[in-house]
């Protein structure tokens, strides 16, 4: 059964960062947002806390001493909570990107993320968390959009691969590249990167 959220004060958030600066900030934005907050200071004492915890969100720091967001992605999986997590980093890393949302992350987002583009991440995390999450087939129905070549230039994206790679792999120019990329976005419905590489791997479960 789909759980009905009524406002943003039924919402928990997990906040998973080894940096107090990052922590406290974020913690006071989303309160004064109406969001309940935990906080944790790394990922060994949140997976350690998990099992008790009710359903959340979890905004979860990519690199931390000991073990690592990915590690808690993975382990969090295995303990069977299929929360929605959004990444937060440092730097823009498409590698880290992509096995995070390969493996079910809502988002990935660079530190300091703007409030306004936070909250309509989490708006999209709630909403994955309040109804049973098995979105392929409408991703298959977006991807079966592209033309071949698209679909060409997807997959060097897909693959962390530069523009101009992909148009010598494929013996057309950079900036034609660029132009299906542009399309894919379009065809996708996506706003962001993240969101086509979400559908991809939606589409591929």
């Amino acid at each position: 059964m789909a759980i009905e959220w009524s406002d943003s004060k039924s919402r928990l958030i997990q906040i998973v960062d080894d940096d107090e600066v990052v922590r406290k900030s974020t913690s006071i934005m989303l309160r004064s947002l109406g969001y309940y907050v935990q906080c944790w200071v790394d990922g060994a004492s949140f997976l350690k806390a998990a099992p008790s915890l009710g359903p959340s969100c979890v905004l979860l720091d990519l690199h931390m001493p000991g073990v690592d967001g990915l590690e808690v992605q993975r382990e969090l999986v295995q303990l069977g909570k299929k929360w929605p997590i959004v990444f937060l980093s440092g730097t823009a890393q498409v590698p880290q990107a992509v096995s995070a949302l390969q493996h079910g992350a809502v988002h990935f987002l660079v530190k300091p993320a703007a409030p306004a583009k936070l909250r309509q991440t989490l708006d999209i995390a709630f909403e994955q968390l309040g109804r049973d999450p098995d979105g392929s087939v409408e991703a298959q129905a977006k991807l079966a959009r592209l033309s071949p070549r698209e679909a060409d230039v997807l997959e060097g994206l897909v693959e962390g691969l530069p523009n101009k790679s992909i148009a010598f792999d494929l013996g057309v120019s950079a900036r034609t590249v660029e132009a299906h990329r542009a399309k894919i976005m379009r065809k996708l419905e996506a706003n962001s990167f993240a969101q086509v590489l979400r559908t991809v791997f939606e589409a591929r479960l």
